[in-house]
């Protein structure tokens, strides 16, 4: 039996994803929230992506771990076809990430990430707050290299 999925319920979790519903981060990229923590600043996603979907310059202010279950992740550090698992420790700078086939991977962020633009301006901090807000509809945002690129055109 399919029910309501409360990604920031303290205590044991058990989630599975037809249980949660697709929040879209820019075009191609969605993720589906299977856990945030108020207490560590952990969260936990299950991303989808598109072909040619990006992700826009970043940097983490946390860890993060992913698992890429299908597809291949390319980033500047290298490739992650499906069945890698990779570490990103505090401070390391991607400046950008994309697909060229639909991809899929968990990811397990330990603390923020900051989104910049290309002159390293921080757009935005993506943390369980963030993702908490996202959740009950309260904000959208688009982490694409190209809403990047048109908020530079636009400012």
């Amino acid at each position: 039996m399919s029910q309501k999925h409360d990604a920031g319920k303290p205590g044991d979790l058990i989630v599975n994803l037809k249980d949660t519903e697709p929040l879209m981060l820019g075009t191609g990229t969605s993720i589906r929230l299977l856990r945030y923590s108020a207490e560590t600043g952990d969260w936990v996603l299950f991303v989808e992506m598109e072909p040619g979907a990006t992700f826009a310059p970043h940097w983490h202010l946390g860890p993060g771990e992913y698992f890429v279950t299908k597809g291949e992740l390319i980033y500047d550090v290298g490739s992650a076809p499906a069945g890698t698992y990779g570490y990103e420790p505090i401070g390391s700078r991607h400046s950008e990430a994309h697909c060229v086939e639909r991809t899929e991977y968990l990811f397990i962020g330990h603390g923020a990430v900051a989104f910049t633009d290309e002159q390293d301006e921080v757009r935005f901090i993506f943390n369980q707050e963030f993702l908490r807000d996202m959740a009950q509809g309260k904000l959208t945002e688009d982490i694409s290299k190209e809403a990047a690129a048109k908020e530079k055109a636009e400012a």
